[in-house]
């Protein structure tokens, strides 16, 4: 795909995160920067942020006690901004409280994120390979509050929708204090706990794509995935086309700023 991206780039880009569009590809990459993806060619101004398919099954709001307080279910050692993770681990592996495992929610290890997901108040995102993963709408679908510790992270949908709302964030250097984390956490009170589940709740069907027709072959839900990924490709367009007329007026040899690969 990297041989074609000055094709794609003016395309309006389907894009989980921003994470691994800075990245030279090690393939090729000659210390040129023609093999590095420009910010320009993938940006916030044109491109549609999208969740990630969540693993889990969607869960009810209940009054069901929760008697973990802090759960992440991962691998430890990532590339890039997976350090904050590492470090992340070795601060709460043994804190009373938290449960820190390795794996994914794959075939073998589903059930088990299923359990400590909906078993637990909080559950730990930091940033991996990417600011993102599936981990999020996983923990999102579970109605387990996400803690968020990915100072660059650009989540899907923001414009339509209130993330601190729902999730607690947290800056990377504060999550690294010891015990800060915890005390944080400690603090927000039932009430507040509660209200952020509800507010969960609300939202989960805005991260799922499936339509509940047989095969997907059916109409799209209005509250679904989909819907809203719409939706956002048309909050874009006026957008795009100020920043076409922007450029299409510069005078030659004037150099300004490029907002966008958008033609």
């Amino acid at each position: 795909m990297w041989h074609v991206r000055a094709e794609i780039a003016p395309a309006i880009l389907l894009v989980v995160d921003f994470g691994g569009w800075y990245r030279l590809d090690s393939k090729s990459w000659n210390g040129s920067s023609l093999d590095m993806i420009r910010h320009t060619q993938v940006s916030l101004l044109k491109d549609v942020i999208v969740p990630y398919t969540h693993l889990l099954p969607r869960l009810q709001l209940s009054e069901k006690k929760r008697n973990t307080l802090l759960y992440f279910k991962g691998a430890k050692h990532r590339h890039r901004g997976g350090i904050v993770r590492e470090n992340l681990w070795d601060l709460l592996v043994n804190e009373p409280g938290v449960i820190m495992e390795e794996g994914f929610p794959n075939a073998t290890g589903r059930e088990q994120s299923i359990r400590g997901m909906r078993t637990s108040e909080f559950c730990l995102h930091p940033a991996g390979d990417t600011p993102t993963s599936c981990r999020l709408f996983d923990a999102i679908q579970s109605l387990c509050i996400p803690v968020i510790v990915s100072d660059n992270i650009e989540l899907p949908f923001e414009g339509m929708m209130d993330y601190t709302e729902f999730s607690v964030f947290v800056a990377g250097d504060d999550a690294l204090k010891p015990t800060w984390l915890m005390d944080h956490l400690r603090s927000i009170s039932e009430k507040q706990k509660e209200e952020l589940r509800r507010n969960m709740a609300k939202i989960q069907p805005i991260y799922q794509y499936e339509n509940g027709h047989p095969g997907g072959i059916g109409p799209i839900s209005p509250n679904g995935a989909v819907n809203h990924i719409w939706k956002k490709i048309h909050q874009k367009l006026p957008v795009i086309k100020e920043a076409i007329v922007r450029e299409k007026r510069k005078p030659p040899g004037v150099s300004i700023p490029l907002r966008c690969h958008c033609t």
